[in-house]
């Protein structure tokens, strides 16, 4: 899909008004109401000129009195009605954000890592956000809005011309020219609002990635030159607005210069017609009176021509992101699966970028139950076979089983739900243990939270903490120490009894004293299930079923530790080399 921004892009509006279906009650009503406000704006007018001539001029106190307070009547009746109206319009706008909202996080959680690897989170984060406020707002200050005011506008119009054509066509004298200015302002707006919403995306990726890098800026000292970066962004981000900001500067004087023209050719030219007999003196109030409910809307529409504008090129942003085909393609399947952990790589080939490949005809099995380690320098392709296990990625070539079956024709739910990662560096959120432990599975106890702390020794610490199971670790686990956030991901692990359980440098960044603890809770986790670990350190893997060295994306050798050792290779020297570190 493509669009130009344009504020009045219908295939894009009647997207956008689609998410309205289950709110129907709503925006009918908010219709109705601006239909009914628009109709009857012109009756006050009205009752001034007849007023005015029949009950001030010509004097009687009584009916004076009378229309004085059907005057009020209509006054109260606009007001009630131009509150209902923003209330119910308010509340559309923020239950369609809400669905829109909702639409958008999940399309984006379906999403392939790779895709995450190509994008920042600050523009993911603006579209989710930011973006979806300024859409809100074609709802509370645009679409209906623009209904009504247009509306507005036909109907003092008619009334306007049936009152009196020749004092209409005074009245409205100066709007060729607000025809010309407006267009002249729709087109220079344009383009400093799309790249106010660029630089908005560009500030948010910035102030994320540099608050989540916070501690490497401070400790390379890098403050004063990420500040001045920071301040070049901001500042490109300011003159987005400015720009925008500067139409206006000279728009809306032009706006109340033409009113101004307006009324005093109507008092000018009325009086005139007043003295000749031809006007009364309460057309003349009226029509001043009309004059500024014409220029009023007119001069607001300005301020919802920009909102729409906003709202438009936010909207393209956020319909890109949603019509992006980045998800995995899936075999979805509702029924549940048990996988016993067999696995088997067949001439395995990957590449992230075009044919740089990562892994290179690889081939191996492994059997359900057994404990696999893989090992390599930096590069070899051990995280990347992860990878492809947990389908993050697609690889290339080849062909990867499960169980005997092919790992494509899983429904990717299904298989993720058999299989536990625990990684070097732990993701923790800014929650409980509790919930990091069970991602807010209701369904899990706490008993079964505390049973399985037991199981993996982790319980002696977290009983410790402030509220033990009820401390909040912060954002990324940063109250934690690094070898207490490993033993909560193995907790999480063991929760989920996974068939397949996966150990990525799990022990690679921790003291000795915290590694042994964390052995044992391997142990524990990695009995009676398909386990496959990968680690820099080989005295601990020395107890696997079977060693996988790679080198280059290409498997070397492979046996257990002993037979690995005897060969005289690629581990034989890894092992020596620690050996001799030690």
């Amino acid at each position: 899909m493509s669009v130009s921004g344009n504020a009045f892009n219908v295939g894009l509006l009647k997207r956008i008004l689609s998410f309205t279906k289950p709110y129907k009650p709503q925006l009918f009503g908010a219709i109705g109401l601006t239909i009914f406000l628009a109709l009857i704006s012109p009756i006050r007018p009205l009752l001034v000129q007849y007023t005015l001539d029949h009950f001030i001029i010509i004097p009687d106190a009584k009916m004076l009195l009378i229309m004085t307070m059907l005057m009020i009547g209509v006054l109260l009746i606009e007001t009630i009605g131009n509150f209902f109206s923003n209330y119910i319009i308010n509340l559309l706008g923020q239950s369609v954000i809400k669905d829109l909202r909702i639409t958008l996080f999940k399309h984006i959680n379906n999403f392939k890592i790779a895709y995450f690897d190509q994008h920042p989170i600050g523009m993911l984060v603006t579209r989710v956000v930011s973006d979806m406020e300024t859409i809100a707002s074609i709802f509370t200050e645009g679409v209906v809005i623009v209904f009504g005011d247009l509306l507005q506008l036909s109907v003092v119009l008619i009334v306007m011309f049936y009152t009196d054509w020749r004092l209409a066509l005074i009245s409205i004298s100066t709007i060729p020219l607000l025809l010309i200015a407006t267009r002249v302002f729709k087109n220079g707006i344009k383009s400093s609002f799309q790249d106010v919403r660029t630089q908005v995306a560009r500030l948010n990726t910035f102030v994320q990635e540099h608050v989540s890098g916070i501690s490497i800026i401070q400790l390379f000292n890098r403050e004063k030159e990420e500040a001045d970066a920071f301040n070049k962004i901001n500042k490109e981000h300011a003159d987005a607005h400015i720009r925008s900001v500067w139409h206006y500067s000279v728009f809306l004087p032009i706006v109340e210069i033409l009113s101004a023209v307006s009324i005093g050719l109507i008092i000018w030219l009325g009086a005139r017609g007043v003295i000749a007999g031809n006007f009364s003196i309460g057309n003349i109030v009226a029509f001043t009176l009309f004059i500024n409910m014409l220029f009023r809307p007119i001069r607001t529409l300005a301020d919802r021509f920009n909102t729409l504008q906003m709202g438009m090129v936010s909207s393209e942003r956020v319909f890109q992101v949603l019509d992006t085909d980045a998800a995995m393609q899936n075999i979805p399947n509702p029924s549940s699966i048990t996988i016993e952990g067999d696995i088997a790589f067949k001439n395995v080939w990957m590449a992230y970028n075009n044919e740089e490949w990562v892994l290179k005809d690889l081939s191996f099995t492994i059997k359900k139950g057994q404990t696999v380690a893989i090992v390599g320098a930096t590069g070899s392709g051990k995280t990347t076979i992860i990878n492809l296990i947990n389908r993050f990625y697609e690889f290339n070539k080849g062909e990867i089983l499960v169980d005997g079956i092919s790992i494509k024709n899983y429904d990717v739910d299904q298989l993720r739900k058999n299989i536990a990662v625990v990684l070097q560096d732990v993701f923790l959120f800014s929650d409980t243990i509790a919930n990091n432990v069970t991602l807010n599975d209701a369904s899990i106890s706490i008993n079964q939270i505390e049973a399985a702390a037991e199981a993996i020794g982790a319980d002696k610490f977290i009983h410790q903490l402030p509220g033990g199971f009820n401390y909040n670790v912060m954002e990324r686990g940063a109250m934690l120490s690094a070898g207490q956030r490993q033993l909560i991901a193995f907790i999480r692990a063991y929760l989920y009894k996974p068939s397949i359980l996966v150990l990525d440098e799990a022990t690679s960044s921790i003291d000795t004293e915290t590694e042994l603890a964390i052995q044992k809770a391997i142990q524990t986790i990695t009995k009676n299930r398909t386990s496959i670990i990968i680690a820099h350190r080989l005295s601990t893997i020395q107890n696997a079923d079977l060693i996988l060295v790679l080198d280059k994306g290409q498997l070397m050798e492979s046996g257990n530790h002993q037979e690995l050792l005897k060969n005289k290779g690629i581990y034989r020297k890894l092992y020596e080399m620690q050996f001799q570190e030690q």
